[in-house]
């Protein structure tokens, strides 16, 4: 499978890691590298990961390429991807953030590439599409949106509850370590609560997963409401679900239906330790359920809580996406 990343930010890195250091890699050409900023502050900010450390080996310049170990990776930087030649690649990993329009979405086809897949919710999106929860809708769309990284959380989650026992309502509140749309220290942005020091206080603010699960799983429409709180961690967030169930749970509904399901998964999975978020930084699921923090309440009511990697899960779920697309997975 050959690939193009364009946008070496926070999650163009981190696939490259896993690219370069798990079994998702093999098999993957990676064609080039596509990002403004200068290629050493790029190969400084790969080489030194203030989330996950230091890459291993050796990560150099040369010339225009990127070299990591016996590696060596063409690095562009243009800010029209259509000006390059990008025949032969299947996917283009778009990851800069900006492709909010078909024209800025579509440049990796115009340049020759058989697809493309966004890095986040986008309107220019031909489709959106959750690993674990509507992949069968793929279908042959050239440029597909990944959602966010809350939805690949929350959505197969709520599919495997809905199968089990249907769902009459439920509420999503997603708890978020600070991004970089949040300023270090107080200044002004679009709202208010938002326009706070990330790394210092609590922020109550929106979730774009609210909207995305009725996109992706329609028939639950109206059904899931959700919200977010910042908080100050840099890395892994958590999904809190409290389901209304249609049909009614057995006692043991969440020691054997569920973790039986959850474990069979190929997106989701299940903890009984007591675990704190950094003990799930570079986990690749989803979402990884923690048994003991599940409670049923009554026959029709579930609370459900789980951890996922924002950035390394997220990112394992764009290479599988862009497996699917390319025809390989």
């Amino acid at each position: 499978m050959k690939l193009a990343i364009n946008g070496f930010g926070r999650i163009g890195r981190a696939i490259l890691r896993q690219i370069l250091t798990t079994p998702r890699g093999a098999g993957i050409e990676l064609v080039c590298i596509n990002d403004i900023a200068p290629l050493d502050m790029c190969a400084y900010l790969f080489q030194y990961d203030s989330t996950f450390g230091p890459y291993p080996d050796a990560v150099a310049i040369e010339g225009n390429n990127l070299r990591i170990a016996d590696r060596v990776i063409r690095f562009h930087q243009t800010a029209d991807l259509s000006t390059l030649d990008l025949t032969g690649v299947d996917v283009v990993l778009e990851c800069t953030g900006i492709a909010r329009t078909s024209d800025v979405a579509g440049r990796g086809l115009t340049a020759g590439a058989r697809k493309v897949l966004i890095s986040g919710p986008s309107p220019a999106a031909e489709r959106t599409i959750v690993l674990g929860a509507n992949e069968a809708d793929l279908g042959d769309g050239a440029i597909i949106s990944n959602a966010s990284c809350t939805t690949n959380g929350l959505a197969p989650l709520v599919k495997l509850l809905d199968m089990l026992l249907g769902i009459d309502s439920a509420h999503m509140t997603t708890i978020h370590c600070y991004t970089n749309s949040q300023p270090m220290v107080d200044a002004p942005r679009g709202d208010f609560a938002r326009s706070r020091a990330g790394a210092l206080s609590m922020v109550p603010t929106t979730t774009s997963a609210t909207h995305l699960i009725d996109e992706v799983l329609p028939h639950l429409a109206g059904r899931i409401s959700g919200a977010a709180v910042r908080v100050p961690t840099a890395s892994v967030s958590a999904v809190d679900l409290v389901v209304r169930t249609s049909h009614p749970m057995a006692a043991d509904f969440a020691d054997t239906t569920l973790r039986t399901a959850i474990e069979a998964s190929q997106v989701l999975g299940w903890t009984e330790q007591p675990l704190v978020s950094s003990d799930l930084r570079a986990r690749a699921e989803s979402l990884v359920l923690a048994g003991p923090e599940t409670r049923r309440i009554g026959d029709h009511q579930l609370r459900v809580f789980g951890w996922y990697d924002n950035e390394w899960g997220f990112s394992a779920r764009m290479l599988d996406m862009a497996a699917l697309m390319a025809g390989q997975s």
